[in-house]
C-alpha cells in the first residue's frame, strides 16, 4: 500500500464481528509534497480527563485518557466506550509510548465487541512493524515505512491522541506543518496538514483553534490556554467530541 494513492477511515469507526459500521465517510489521502515538520521540543505536560462523543448532538460514547511521563518520554493511553444507533456496543483501548520529542516508540490496541482483536506496534528508524491479532485467525505481520520517525497516530475512536498531535504541532514556528500519520485498526498510511488558525470560540469559551486536513476532510481541534484539547469538531460529519 502507497502513502500516495490510499484510502483512510476517519477515527469514529465502529468494529464488529460481521462489518464495520463507518459514520464518517473513508477519506483519500494524497502524498504530502512537503516535508514533515522537524522534530523539536513538544511542551508535553501531564494530562487526564474524560471526553464525551457526540454524532449529530446524541451521545454515542466517552473517553477516559490520560497522559504522564514515562521513562524520558510519555505514555498516553486511553479506552472508549462507544454505542452507535442500531449497533453493538464496543471497547476500544490503546496506549502509545511516546520519545521525548513526540516520535512513537510502541502502540497497542484492542477492540472488543463479541470478539477481542487488537494489534501491537514496534516504530524504529520511520518503520512501523505491525503484528495484529484477530480472534479466531493467526496473527498477520506488516511493515509500514514513513519518510520520518515523526509519525503521528490517530487510531478509531481514540481522540485523546489529538491533544498528543497538538502538542507536536511547533507553535512557535505555526503555519502549515505536515505530518506521516498512521491509523493503526485500519493499517493504513497517510498524511495530515495542521495549521494554528488563533483565536476561536465555542459555546461562549473563547479556545486556541488547530485545524488538521486531509483532501476530503477537515478536523477542529478547540485548545485552552495550555494547549489541553478541550473540544474537537468534525463538521462534516456532524461529530464533536468535547471534554467533561
Amino acid at each position: 500500500m502507497k502513502p500516495s494513492s490510499l484510502k483512510f477511515t476517519f477515527s469514529l469507526s465502529f468494529a464488529s464481528a460481521a462489518s464495520t459500521l463507518l459514520l464518517c465517510a473513508a477519506l483519500s489521502f494524497a502524498a504530502a509534497k512537503n516535508a514533515a515538520p522537524s522534530a523539536g521540543s513538544p511542551a508535553f505536560v501531564a494530562d487526564k480527563g474524560k471526553l464525551t462523543i457526540k454524532l449529530d448532538g446524541q451521545t454515542v460514547g466517552h473517553e477516559e485518557f490520560e497522559i504522564s511521563p514515562s521513562a524520558g518520554g510519555w505514555t498516553a493511553k486511553g479506552t472508549t466506550d462507544v454505542k452507535p444507533p442500531q449497533s453493538a456496543q464496543t471497547k476500544i483501548s490503546g496506549t502509545l509510548v511516546l520519545q521525548a520529542d513526540g516520535a512513537p516508540i510502541s502502540y497497542e490496541w484492542t477492540a472488543k465487541t463479541d470478539k477481542t482483536n487488537g494489534a501491537h506496534i514496534l516504530f524504529a528508524n520511520g518503520v512501523a512493524k505491525i503484528t495484529l491479532e484477530m480472534q479466531g485467525a493467526r496473527p498477520f505481520e506488516q511493515d509500514l515505512t514513513f519518510g520520518a520517525p515523526l509519525i503521528a497516530v490517530l487510531d478509531n475512536n481514540l481522540y485523546h491522541q489529538y491533544a498528543v498531535l497538538a502538542r507536536v504541532y511547533d507553535w512557535n514556528k505555526r503555519g502549515a506543518q505536515v505530518f506521516p500519520v498512521i491509523i493503526p485498526q485500519e493499517l493504513t498510511p497517510g498524511s495530515i496538514t495542521v495549521e494554528s488558525t488563533g483565536s476561536a470560540t465555542a459555546d461562549g469559551k473563547s479556545y486556541e483553534g488547530l485545524k488538521v486536513t486531509t483532501s476530503d476532510i477537515e478536523v477542529l481541534l478547540l485548545l485552552d490556554s495550555n494547549h489541553r484539547l478541550m473540544r474537537l469538531e468534525v463538521p462534516a460529519a456532524k461529530v464533536s467530541v468535547v471534554r467533561d
